[in-house]
């Protein structure tokens, strides 16, 4: 079955649009595990605009499922004055989460906006995946629906590939056969070479099952702000439910 891990970033966004601890995230992370969420996700970004490194520290204790923390390792915050650490791989080897996802973003990205180039970047890449392959810890590359990036994704080491979702979501209305198409020759090609596969960027409730149930081998969707969103009109209770109904776990 598909896995739902929920990112909670646009939570800590609500929070620090006003300052203080409300809504609470630690709080939000512990109840969408006992609504249902298979995993938690956070992408904790430099400028710390959504969730903090001190966030990352305080979810890890709770979480009782699956915990995924994305983001570049390239990436270091500008101000780490807490005692925390500074730099991505830094927090990632110190937290020891189940899973992490590399993610190309550039420092200044309002959200991601693309994959890896697996070519490009194996070297780097493979550097990165060994090291959290010797800490125990799984690796996910995120990448752009490209069979040819999901082939040279093992080469360099990981465990998983997470398909980066937007281009489905935009296409979807008007042709989801179309919409589709890119993302399952891309997880055929993960089967291949014997990589897990994730996905996840603009998934909702709109558009999860069909993507849910014509692409194979789906180990995971990381959804945030579509979930978040609904979660504003329907409780975020209820709208967990929907989700996971939308990836086949309940009786419709």
């Amino acid at each position: 079955m598909t896995r739902l891990s929920v990112n909670i970033n646009k939570i800590a966004t609500v929070r620090n649009a006003r300052g203080g601890s409300l809504p609470d995230v630690r709080q939000a992370a512990i109840d969408c595990q006992k609504w249902g969420a298979e995993g938690i996700t956070v992408h904790p970004r430099p400028d710390e605009r959504h969730i903090r490194y001190s966030d990352v520290y305080a979810i890890k204790p709770i979480i009782v499922t699956e915990f995924n923390i994305e983001g570049n390792p390239l990436s270091e915050r500008a101000c780490a004055t807490d005692g925390l650490p500074k730099s991505f791989m830094d927090l990632v080897l110190d937290i020891h989460p189940d899973q992490v996802t590399l993610v190309p973003d550039s420092q200044n990205a309002i959200t991601s906006n693309h994959g890896w180039d697996t070519i490009a970047n194996r070297d780097y890449l493979r550097k990165i995946c060994g090291i959290f392959r010797s800490e125990g810890i799984r690796s996910s590359i995120f990448v752009d629906p490209d069979p040819e990036m999901v082939r040279r994704a093992a080469d360099c080491g990981c465990d998983r590939v997470e398909l980066y979702t937007q281009s489905y979501a935009e296409i979807y209305p008007e042709n989801p056969e179309q919409a589709l198409e890119p993302f399952y020759k891309a997880a055929l090609a993960a089967r291949e070479e014997g990589l897990g596969l994730n996905a996840g960027h603009d998934l909702s409730l709109v558009n999860l099952e069909y993507f849910a149930k014509n692409i194979p081998a789906l180990m995971e969707v990381s959804i945030g702000h579509a979930l978040i969103c609904d979660a504003l009109y329907l409780g975020l209770e209820k709208t967990i439910g929907l989700y996971l109904k939308k990836l086949l776990h309940l009786q419709s």
